[in-house]
């Protein structure tokens, strides 16, 4: 059910039903670890089916193995709800659940969003970007709004257990009311001189992005593409738009860079490189044109600063864990581009024609501490460009267009969202979709979007307060069970 909350369905009043429902039955089993499994293997199993796409069409997988392969990551993610359920049925009476549980939450997922690299897909908060529970996003974040979506669904299921509804209705009208309160406060100010940006989605089917016969052809189409709208301020082409690694694309680039020059606009794309001494592949976004308004020549030259590497790999998809084994195993732990290096955690914001932009390749805009530790006081937009071919016409892409708005909510900054096939988009500093392309069709975006300029209290503090909350809570619990009794 969990499914419908998010994107493309966004019933977004279905999730705090659902998991209430869920922690009632959680209090009434005496397996909390196999019910958390179970409903792990429900939340992901049907929310992250779009994953079998990629496995099934383009990993050479049979129908059995890549079931097999499903199971197997769904079960890993099921571990965490899994896990909350048995310590907090273990370690906490039913009491003290309804502030037990967002903390432990919060907790858990924070796990889920680092260990291995980190998959911190479905997290509860996206969902709400549509409810006027998104109104605490700049205040407390996504990571925030999961957690008092637990609280909200822990007290409808205690008030149902207790057969007293009172205080959940105050709960749910307190921060329902709460947000939306908050949705209207300005946290920042925004430009009064928009830019001109134009995006192009150049709908290259998956299974021709690295044919080396297609190279020349989709440089070409994203060029030709690219032809009437040299005007704009900015252009953008997603991850990987130039198919060939970038030490062999170097007179493409350099051509490029002069015309974007000559236009009086900066150009930025995704590129791979590889570096043939060391033997490392980077996943790149890299400036052609001017890098400041002031520039009369284009500034692009092989290996130059104004680049971005890409820090969050995905498993399988960029970087093979075990692969010296793994990669014997079948084509889908064989894939192109599949062992590349990982970039810095900090770097530097992308300078295009003077205006500075935060970057983040794919899945890497799920991840907000990330982003958060590259925005600075001269940032501008952030601009997300992603593949999205892997998926086909699953939800997975709407789900992703989402987390970028909330990423957007959170800070209070434009973002701009290129893709080869969809969804490419730009979202306002409230999450909001200014305009969109259709999926699966050729064609370029354009707007004139304004930057921001300020703070949102969640782009300041991030979650240190949910921290503080937690470690006050567990030393008062270790005090509790640890001081002295007093005889009398």
């Amino acid at each position: 059910m969990l499914t419908f909350s998010y994107a493309p369905f966004s019933l977004w009043l279905i999730l705090p039903l659902a998991v209430s429902a869920f922690f009632v039955l959680l209090t009434h089993s005496s397996s909390p670890f196999k019910i958390g499994f179970a409903f792990g293997l429900g939340w992901f199993g049907a929310g992250i089916s779009w994953v079998h796409v990629s496995i099934a069409d383009f990993g050479g997988i049979p129908l059995a193995g890549s079931l097999t392969l499903m199971f197997l990551l769904c079960s890993y993610l099921a571990l965490f709800p899994a896990t909350f359920c048995w310590l907090l049925k273990r370690y906490m009476p039913v009491r003290n659940w309804l502030l037990a549980a967002p903390l432990l939450w919060f907790l858990i997922e924070w796990i889920r969003s680092w260990l291995f690299t980190g998959f911190p897909w479905l997290s509860l908060g996206y969902s709400q970007i549509d409810s006027p529970l998104a109104g605490w996003m700049p205040l407390i974040g996504e990571t925030g709004v999961s957690a008092l979506l637990i609280a909200l669904s822990m007290s409808m299921a205690l008030g149902v257990m207790r057969k007293n509804l009172t205080a959940p209705l105050i709960i749910a009208i307190t921060t329902f009311v709460g947000g939306w309160v908050l949705s209207m406060q300005q946290w920042v100010s925004v430009s009064k001189q928009p830019i001109s940006i134009a995006m192009v989605q150049g709908n290259i089917k998956q299974e021709l992005r690295w044919a080396p016969e297609q190279q020349l052809p989709t440089m070409q189409k994203y060029q030709r593409m690219t032809d009437q709208h040299w005007h704009n301020h900015l252009i953008i082409w997603p991850e990987a738009a130039v198919p060939q690694l970038e030490s062999t694309a170097e007179s493409f680039l350099q051509n490029l860079d002069q015309k974007a020059a000559q236009a009086d606009t900066g150009l930025i794309t995704g590129i791979v490189n590889y570096n043939f001494n060391s033997r490392q592949a980077f996943n790149n976004l890299i400036v052609l044109g001017k890098r400041h308004i002031e520039d009369v020549e284009g500034h692009y030259s092989y290996l130059h600063a104004n680049r971005y590497d890409k820090h969050h790999l995905l498993p399988f998809g960029e970087f093979v864990p075990f692969e010296d084994w793994l990669r014997k195993l079948g084509p889908i732990f064989d894939l192109p581009m599949s062992s590349f290096t990982r970039g810095n955690y900090l770097q530097a914001n992308l300078i295009a024609n003077g205006v500075s932009l935060a970057p983040a390749i794919c899945f890497e805009i799920a991840f907000p501490r990330q982003i958060a530790a590259n925005l600075t006081k001269d940032t501008d937009f952030i601009i997300t460009v992603s593949n999205d071919a892997w998926f086909g016409g699953s939800h997975g892409p709407d789900q992703h267009l989402e987390i970028a708005r909330a990423r957007a909510k959170e800070f209070a900054v434009p973002v701009l969202r290129a893709t080869n096939n969809g969804i490419t988009a730009f979202i306002d500093h409230q999450g909001n979709i200014i305009s969109r392309l259709p999926q699966f069709e050729a064609g370029v975006l354009s707007a004139d979007i304004s930057p921001t300029k300020g703070n949102t209290p969640y782009r300041l503090i991030g979650d240190g307060p949910l921290w503080l909350l937690t470690f006050a809570y567990v030393l008062f619990n270790l005090y509790r069970r640890f001081k002295p009794k007093t005889q009398t």
